[in-house]
């Protein structure tokens, strides 16, 4: 009993100074990566089982002790344990777990978590990116997300790439996805002088892409999302982050590794034999193979040299990077120099953070004259590249004969510089007179200046042609300013999180572009100086609602005017709205089998705007060509001509439904989507044939008509292998799409159509056709009659409609150049210190033009010449021997499926003590499986003509960080 009343005594003695030394502390959680705040971010001190969670701004109170450990979890990061000893405030960042569900992603105007998202948004991080020396930025997504191709435009150096996201839903307006940097939206014109727009984002600057493909995700963003938005963010220093230092080098080399097909010298000889009044005389004695002559291996570097540093309250990240890639087409060579930076620095107890992105870029291309690989797929094979005196050979005053494709590369002086600055500025408070009210304020400036010059010697084939010079420049300058309201609150009483978002934005679009030329006359014109400029202001509101962490609904709307419509089409409306059940959240779902599985729905209208011509409705007058200018006296002026308009234009306009299903197993060990969409798109922007006399021009930008698009997306993420050793992870992802025109004139004419998709061979042939009922790229072409051994009979075409003559109405439209469905399939393998991955990426369905077969793939092409000479004839002659061009035969549409090995990667990582070094080895378009028989059956128009090949890459890397 004395015992018992002497504990009772010292616990009463114990209990006020364990109170006393009880502290009630705060702080702010968020993502080390992007220093984002986490909401629902769990907080227990260990041992006991006194907790708290963090609010929708990552802020938390908790009572601790002196030396308290506390313990911060939340799905998706690295569990963080920190040790209270006296610090105020008490903040901490968490560390993504690649191994869980990666829970925050951007969204238009804000962030939410994946499991709240209710529209179609993928994130793809920086650990998924496609491996290589990669230049353009695009290229990092390719076969990554369902719903998105990506295709590069050419090989050549610094070359960009088409995005398409879920098809793209336009003809003549642009089909590109808005491309949001830092909160800074692109002008999805591009900028002037570059091959591609977004090389001015150093690819190893990316923290992630975030892609809103459906219209309830892009709705906020209205006029400019009918293609999807993609959100890029770069790399940012990190919040109590030590000093570090990191060297990243990949050198790599590059090579065609396959031709045209063209005739060897032999072929080649026994055919020009055949020609009327053939000439011994105009047949050489040598076996050149051009096309192995102009290309040759190429070799490329890319440095970035990086410092970041994390203090409590300021984080700063400084990159340097220099690229240069020479290209295998002899003579072109892209170099990138630049300097990316980022500061955030807090105020107020965090409350107010201030984050300063800033980007110099000067990017130089020296331009090989594309036009030596059609004179190297033309050229007599039998001549040599030199003559005796080490001059080039060439056929003197031919003037339709092919120049030596070496001596274009050589006299070839095609040079820009464009000088960039990218800036983004954004201020983001928290509001002290409301809880949960933040204002946040972004100020973007995208501001570039392009210098070029042109110089190419007289074509030694035209006795009367002139040396041509080019100088040019532009200036582009895109400014921005946004601001928005953010309320959350978490309402108890009906169990409900709110997230409310209302805002402004303004956006202007000035573009100068200028310069002086020869044309045809061997004398300087100036080209007068052209100015556009366009503008777009919004209003914009969101309201998102969780109910019980299990009912999903948001709402957004966007009031968009445009200075490119009249003041009575100026303004549009943009709702959206989208669904969610996270039924794994249910009550009957406790024992189930699924981790996760949530069904969502959206429907939102976007719109269009994005036409090139600033003002297509205005009636305007603009500076004619240098072929134009009149001559008074010894000057030469420039003339000025009237443009077509239609005051009627108006936005185009796209809505899209989309209803889609979220899936876990095996405690998201496994996980997939299966998302399905359509999409309709009204007064359709596209360029028209006009009736004679009825404005300026025969052909007129418009509002005509109507497109739908429907597909399903399916992806499927697992984590085959988990363990401190061994981690094996596999993503798969398919694409089904369709896409067709259903209206295309204003007076409904079935019938109606428009030719698209020039060729070469003849003035003015088109390939392909617009038509109701037809996807956009489907071809146009004579059905092929064959003999009973299945050979083509030339000239002899199905006489479709029975009149018993071949006319054009006996065109078919037949195949096209989207596919039905594209794929992609990537695994990441690391055991210890070794790393492996590879992507392949497959396309199926789509099918190719062979435009250098149809226009070459003759024995008049070789024995016809308008001249003395003998021209080099595609290899398919032999097998049709055709006499002529059959250029509109369906023989010359080919299956164009394939399935490419992207890339392959093997690393390892030498762990010292204060270093980690990283070796690597990649090679990229390793393999290419296809029944296509021309050079590549992944171009984007569909018409395979003196394409700049694709080159294989292969590069050592080196990644070194203390």
């Amino acid at each position: 009993m004395k015992t018992f009343l002497n504990s009772l005594l010292v616990l009463f003695f114990i209990l006020p100074i364990i109170g006393f030394g009880q502290t009630k502390v705060t702080g702010t959680v968020t993502d080390e990566a992007n220093a984002l705040p986490l909401p629902g971010v769990n907080i227990l001190v260990k041992g006991t089982t006194t907790g708290a969670s963090t609010d929708f701004d990552g802020n938390y109170s908790i009572t601790v002790s002196q030396g308290d450990i506390l313990v911060f979890s939340y799905l998706g990061y690295t569990t963080k344990e920190i040790t209270y000893t006296g610090q105020s405030p008490l903040n901490a960042t968490l560390v993504q777990d690649a191994g869980q569900l990666d829970e925050v992603v951007l969204i238009g105007y804000g962030s939410t978590t994946k499991q709240d998202a209710t529209g179609a948004v993928e994130k793809v991080g920086d650990e998924e990116f496609n491996k290589g020396a990669i230049v353009a930025p695009e290229q990092l997504l390719a076969g990554k997300s369902a719903g998105v191709r990506v295709t590069s435009n050419s090989g050549a150096p610094g070359e960009g790439a088409d995005i398409r996201i879920r098809g793209g839903a336009s003809l003549s307006a642009t089909n590109a996805p808005l491309i949001v940097v830092d909160g800074l939206p692109l002008d999805q014109r591009g900028v002037q002088g570059v091959r591609g727009q977004l090389n001015a984002i150093n690819p190893n600057d990316i923290e992630d892409f975030v892609i809103l493909k459906d219209a309830s995700a892009t709705a906020i963003y209205g006029s400019r999302a009918s293609n999807g938005v993609i959100l890029i963010t770069t790399k940012k220093g990190r919040t109590n982050s030590p000093l570090t230092f990191e060297y990243d080098l990949k050198a790599s080399i590059q090579d065609v590794s396959d031709f045209v097909d063209v005739l060897n010298a032999d072929q080649f000889t026994a055919i020009a034999q055949t020609a009327n009044g053939f000439d011994p005389n105009l047949i050489g004695n040598s076996n050149t193979n051009w096309q192995d002559e102009i290309y040759s291996t190429a070799v490329g570097a890319i440095h970035n040299l990086t410092v970041s540093k994390g203090y409590e309250t300021f984080n700063f990240r400084v990159n340097f990077n220099h690229a240069s890639q020479e290209g295998v087409l002899t003579g072109g060579l892209y170099e990138r120099n630049a300097l990316n930076t980022s500061f955030v620095k807090r105020f107020l107890d965090n409350d107010l953070k201030l984050t300063l992105t800033a980007k110099g870029v000067i990017d130089e291309y020296d331009f090989a004259d594309g036009g030596a690989i059609g004179s190297a797929i033309a050229f007599d094979p039998t001549q040599p590249v030199y003559n005796p005196d080490g001059s080039f050979f060439q056929y003197f005053g031919e003037t339709l004969a092919p120049t030596n494709p070496l001596f274009l590369l050589e006299n070839n002086d095609n040079r820009s510089q464009n000088k960039r600055f990218i800036s983004n500025f954004n201020v983001d408070y928290k509001l002290w007179f409301l809880e949960g009210l933040r204002f946040n304020l972004n100020a973007g400036l995208d501001y570039s200046e392009n210098d070029g010059r042109q110089f190419s010697a007289a074509s030694p084939t035209n006795p009367n042609a002139f040396p041509f010079r080019n100088l040019y420049n532009g200036l582009d300058r895109n400014t921005a300013l946004d601001f928005y309201f953010n309320y959350k609150k978490d309402v108890e009483s009906i169990d409900t999180n709110l997230d409310l978002t209302v805002g402004h934005a303004y956006q202007e679009f000035y573009r100068r572009s200028g310069g002086r030329d020869t044309g045809n006359t061997g004398i300087f014109v100036e080209r007068m100086e052209s100015i556009n400029r366009n503008s777009l202001e919004s209003y914009f509101a969101r309201a998102s609602f969780d109910v019980s962490d299990k009912y999903l609904l948001s709402l957004s709307y966007r009031r968009d005017g445009s200075s490119r419509f009249s003041e009575d089409n100026r303004w549009s409306s943009f709702p959206g709205a989208s669904v969610g059940w996270k039924i794994s959240n249910e009550d009957f779902m406790e024992n189930s089998f699924f981790s996760n599985l949530k069904l969502r729905a959206g429907w939102g209208v976007t719109g269009q705007q994005e036409i090139g011509l600033n003002y297509a409705f205005l009636g305007l007058y603009t500076p004619g060509t240098g072929d134009a200018a009149v001559q008074i006296g010894d000057e030469f002026l420039a003339t000025l001509r009237p443009e077509e308009f239609d005051e009627n234009l108006k936005w185009e306009e796209t809505t899209q439904y989309n209803v889609a299903l979220d899936f876990g197993f095996f405690d998201d060990r496994l996980t997939g989507t299966v998302d399905a969409y359509y999409k309709e798109t009204e007064d359709l922007l596209a360029t028209i044939p006009t009736a004679a006399g009825s404005n300026l021009s025969d052909l007129l930008l418009t509002n005509v008509g109507n497109t739908t698009s429907r597909g399903i997306e399916f992806s499927l993420n697992g984590k085959v292998a988990q363990s401190d050793n061994f981690n094996w992870d596999l993503g798969f992802n398919i694409t089904f799409q369709d896409y067709e025109i259903t209206n295309l004139n204003l007076s409904g004419d079935p019938d109606f159509f428009i030719p698209q998709g020039g060729i070469s061979g003849g003035v003015g042939n088109n390939i392909q056709l617009w038509r109701p009922g037809f996807d956009p790229t489907t071809f146009f072409v004579f059905r092929q009659v064959y003999d009973n051994q299945g050979n083509p009979i030339e000239g002899a075409y199905v006489d479709v409609n029975g009149d018993n003559q071949i006319t054009e109405s006996d065109r078919q439209a037949y195949k096209k150049a989207t596919p039905d469905a594209y794929a992609g399939f990537t695994s990441n393998m690391s055991y210890k210190n070794f790393d492996f991955s590879f992507t392949f990426r497959g396309s199926f369905g789509n099918y190719m033009y062979n435009n250098v077969a149809s226009d070459r793939g003759n024995t008049s092409t070789v024995t016809n010449a308008p001249g003395n000479y003998y021209p080099n004839a595609h290899i398919s002659v032999l097998d049709t021997n055709f006499q002529n061009q059959n250029l509109f035969s369906d023989l010359y549409i080919q299956r164009a499926d394939f399935v490419k090995l992207d890339n392959i990667s093997i690393g390892y990582l030498i762990p010292f003590e204060k270093i980690k070094l990283r070796a690597s080895f990649t090679a990229t378009n390793v393999l290419t499986i296809t029944e296509y028989d021309g050079l590549d059956p992944e171009i984007g128009n569909g018409i395979d003509n003196n394409f700049y090949p694709r080159p294989q890459q292969y590069v050592l890397g080196l990644n070194l960080t203390f």
